[in-house]
């Protein structure tokens, strides 16, 4: 908290990229939206990239971790006045920075009024600050969860404030193996978003056992650390920033394998929507998915970008959603 709130004053202050990775092309749309976001806001962000999904119009996003409200302020643009976004956050001077911009952005906006709100509060206890049971379409997070200890209370949490067919959509921090207590009680390695990276398979066995559908690779990138200190600590243990997609899939949408045909229909995406890093949906393509995707697209958001195909899809040509 000292670290965000008093350390770092704009994000050329960390020691390595792990918070500032980005891999991924951003539509036209996104860069326009993130280009009227006020330019204090930009500086005082510190997260993994940029986490904005597809097909936001009047969706209602939680944004875990919120920082300085870089990217609540971007979807703010992308859901639309109909739509609403929360961001929390366990630092009180970012969320009142957030908060101090609410006004300048709505004017930007031509909002009539605010569709975004700032809390101050803990991942681990959404509860307390009065966000209740499946009350969200999404849940973003951008280089946060790995500040936490326990990862696998605020996945629950997430997936208790989604609404059934709802996406947790996050950026993080993994590492190749389970780190030591010494690179774990690191000051600085835990503010560069280090010490508290999650073991990539840990993410898989936390999510299923929360509920969630097998997580979907978006992104990876390797974090190089440029310290010659740190990377003494760290030794040969490897950091990588990822972006995954889980999704809360109601047992009622699991009807097996089957083909699908993307409509062409995600503003920004229309020619191709590339879902994650073993699927990607071309206007008008006929594309075999396993039960598991076929579950995910049916309960989501996008099932109305979407023709479905019931039957058998071609086995050989189904890489699952998750690597």
């Amino acid at each position: 908290q000292d670290y965000y709130g008093q350390e770092l004053h704009k994000s050329e202050d960390l020691k390595t990229n792990a918070c500032v990775t980005s891999s991924r092309p951003l539509p036209r749309v996104v860069r326009d939206a993130l280009e009227r976001v006020h330019q204090e806001v930009v500086a005082r962000y510190y997260g993994c990239g940029l986490v904005i999904p597809e097909c936001l119009s009047s969706c209602r996003i939680l944004d875990l971790g919120s920082g300085s409200g870089r990217d609540c302020y971007l979807l703010s643009q992308l859901v639309g006045e109909q739509g609403h976004i929360t961001g929390i956050d366990m630092t009180e001077s970012q969320v009142e920075l957030a908060k101090k911009h609410i006004g300048y952005h709505m004017d930007k906006f031509g909002y009539r009024k605010p569709n975004v709100e700032f809390l101050q509060g803990y991942l681990e206890k959404l509860g307390d600050a009065g966000l209740l049971d499946e009350s969200y379409d999404i849940v973003i997070s951008n280089c946060v969860i790995n500040l936490v200890p326990d990862k696998r209370v605020v996945l629950r949490e997430a997936y208790r404030v989604l609404k059934p067919g709802g996406e947790m959509y996050f950026s993080d921090v993994y590492a190749n193996q389970r780190l030591s207590d010494t690179v774990r009680q690191h000051r600085v390695l835990w503010g560069e978003c280090l010490a508290g990276a999650l073991y990539w398979r840990d993410l898989y066995s936390i999510a299923e056992e929360v509920g969630f559908s097998p997580p979907c690779l978006v992104t990876a990138s390797p974090i190089t650390i440029g310290n010659e200190e740190m990377e003494g600590i760290v030794g040969d243990c490897r950091f990588v920033s990822a972006t995954f997609r889980l999704f809360k899939v109601p047992g009622s949408s699991r009807t097996g394998p089957g083909q699908v045909i993307y409509n062409g229909g995600v503003v920004g995406h229309e020619r191709e929507l590339v879902f994650d890093a073993n699927f990607t949906f071309k206007e008008g393509e006929v594309v075999d998915v396993d039960a598991e995707m076929a579950a995910i697209l049916r309960s989501s958001r996008f099932a109305e970008e979407f023709l479905f195909r019931a039957g058998e899809a071609n086995a050989a040509a189904l890489q699952g959603c998750c690597c």
